[in-house]
């Protein structure tokens, strides 16, 4: 297959995957604390990451790999967690669409920084049409902001794009898989001390659907999702690949239909077929 074609494939299956995280972490904060809920996906998919490490034993990275593993494990193995469960304890699953529009520009942004990459002035027009139309239309049908929200977002938003081009530049070297498990075993000590710290107060309180949401963000939003996204990013290049991004705001609405009630509109379907063009002209011009 070719690496372009590849990277988009694997790209996209990661990007199916990460547009049930906001619907399932929404369901989870219902019961879960947003730090235990953060603090327990990540030991969760750590101990499931050290297993497979111990199976395959790839190489180990080098000294000089940990500065960039530590910034891919506090932006989304700690930051973009965190902080969407913070704000989705205050905005609803169809709001956070505005913030996650944004997510394939910040993405780019930090694959010039910190991939070298350098795509063309129509490219950005693309990209920047596409994130016009999905913050737009989820601003719109998205219900009422707060900053306790918002905020919160937004920095999720900065630090997921740092995270997603970081790693992405180590994927290159050490494998998309590798990059997301060592990461996520350089986190598990302090993870598991916030887990312990933060157990819920009574686990007969904790509804089906928390746990649900629980399981789901644990085992593909924090692993598995990273092992397609991270090897599609490398091979199709971030900006480019990240644009597929563009979409999953739309999946993730359907999602919240399915499990939380939220109307998918007429609008909704409109947009979405202006942001696949968006897609497919950063592919051509990238």
């Amino acid at each position: 297959m070719d690496r372009s074609v590849e990277g988009w494939f694997h790209g996209l299956m990661g990007m199916v995957i990460f547009s049930g995280s906001l619907p399932a972490t929404r369901l989870a904060v219902a019961d879960f604390s947003p730090l235990f809920l953060t603090s327990a996906r990540a030991v969760i998919a750590a101990l499931l990451a050290a297993a497979i490490l111990a199976v395959f034993r790839p190489k180990p990275p080098t000294r000089a790999d940990l500065v960039a593993l530590v910034t891919v494990a506090g932006g989304v193995v700690v930051g973009f967690p965190l902080l969407t469960a913070l704000a989705l304890q205050h905005i609803s699953a169809a709001r956070s669409v505005v913030f996650i529009g944004l997510l394939p520009l910040a993405t780019a942004l930090f694959g010039v920084l910190r991939g070298g990459e350098r795509p063309r002035p129509l490219f950005w027009l693309f990209s920047g049409i596409g994130a016009a139309a999905v913050a737009g239309f989820a601003l719109v049908n998205g219900g009422a902001g707060s900053l306790r929200g918002d905020l919160p977002m937004v920095a999720a938003v900065l630090l997921c794009g740092l995270g997603y081009a970081e790693g992405a530049v180590l994927s290159r070297r050490l494998g998309g898989w590798q990059v997301i498990s060592w990461a996520l075993l350089l986190s598990l000590p302090l993870m598991a001390v916030f887990a312990l710290a933060t157990l819920p107060a009574s686990w007969a309180a904790i509804g089906g659907s928390a746990w649900l949401g629980f399981a789901y963000v644990s085992v593909f939003s924090m692993l598995i999702g990273f092992i397609f996204w991270y090897r599609g990013l490398a091979l199709g290049g971030i900006a480019r690949v990240g644009q597929l991004q563009l979409l999953q705001p739309f999946i993730s609405l359907v999602l919240s239909a399915l499990l939380l009630r939220e109307v998918v509109s007429w609008p909704m379907l409109a947009t979405t077929g202006l942001v696949v063009l968006c897609v497919a002209g950063a592919k051509q011009s990238a």
